[in-house]
């Protein structure tokens, strides 16, 4: 089939067009350099990895630490942008923030709407905080339980489809737990380090008559900082700051200073050193 002249340039445009958009889409590193800011989206205050700074009102610790670290090697100011398990996906996709920061494991179902650095710089499960006298001291006990988790949570899946729970997806941890305390569910199940420091942390009396109900952790997966799709640049880059965390200690210094279980970081150091890392399942560039 021959192509007429007005064809032809409809289709040279649209490839034009095409192309210009991927270029488009792949010059955040190029946008944060000129407006001097990189702007990361971060967990709400909900330590161990988020701490709110009362003296500023702004979110600090763990995943902001490393945040900061990328805007210094890239010469620019820092933003930090509180998300929640509701919205962060969406804040991103819409370019309110240039990378995810948060305790958002990898998945396919989100590998498929986002980008990422394949390198994990965390490995984190799941845990169930329930109450003493519960009975609760397995996955499997769950049947047929209310299990409040936050809304998007890849903790909603297994707890449903393996465990037979009754799914019940709130904002974030803090009104999970609220409604754990309340009896409106029988678990609150959130990652494994949050949960410990509930019940270990600042406000561990209050939690006096609860416990976690099994020291296995929930789909141990890998924690990746998230792009946007076609950003090939931003992601090889972040990989290799990650990658550099591991090799020089940084995630092992940071996990000692804020309390964040460190026995990840300690394996992954160790690799390091002989030039190994480990990768999440799927290499962003495929994507």
């Amino acid at each position: 089939m021959k192509l007429t002249l007005i064809s032809k340039t409809a289709l040279l445009l649209a490839l034009l067009g095409a192309m210009a958009s991927t270029a488009h889409a792949d010059a955040t590193l190029d946008k944060i350099k000129q407006r001097g800011k990189l702007s990361v989206g971060v967990d709400a205050p909900e330590p161990p990895f988020g701490l709110l700074d009362t003296a500023t009102g702004k979110v600090g610790g763990f995943q902001t630490d490393l945040a900061r670290d990328i805007a210094r090697r890239l010469g620019v100011e820092l933003e930090t942008v509180p998300v929640h398990a509701s919205t962060r996906v969406q804040f991103l996709q819409a370019g309110k923030v240039d990378l995810l920061i948060a305790n958002i494991q990898w998945t396919q179902e989100r590998s498929e709407i986002l980008s990422f650095a394949p390198t994990p710089y965390n490995l984190v499960g799941g845990a169930a905080i329930v109450a003493r006298n519960s009975g609760i001291t397995k996955w499997e006990d769950l049947r047929g339980k209310v299990a409040c988790v936050s809304q998007g949570s890849n903790f909603a899946r297994p707890l449903q489809e393996t465990y037979g729970a009754v799914v019940k997806g709130l904002k974030g941890i803090p009104e999970s737990l609220l409604a754990l305390k309340g009896g409106t569910c029988a678990a609150s199940v959130h990652i494994q380090p949050a949960m410990v420091q509930t019940l270990t942390g600042a406000s561990a009396a209050e939690w006096k008559d609860f416990r976690l109900a099994t020291d296995d952790q929930l789909i141990p997966s890998p924690t990746v900082v998230w792009t946007r799709r076609n950003e090939a640049d931003t992601q090889a880059y972040v990989d290799r700051v990650i990658q550099d965390w591991h090799k020089a200690g940084t995630l092992v210094a940071l996990s000692a200073r804020y309390g964040v279980p460190d026995a990840y970081f300690k394996a992954a150091n160790a690799k390091a050193q002989q030039g190994k890392f480990d990768r999440a399942p799927f290499e962003a560039d495929a994507k």
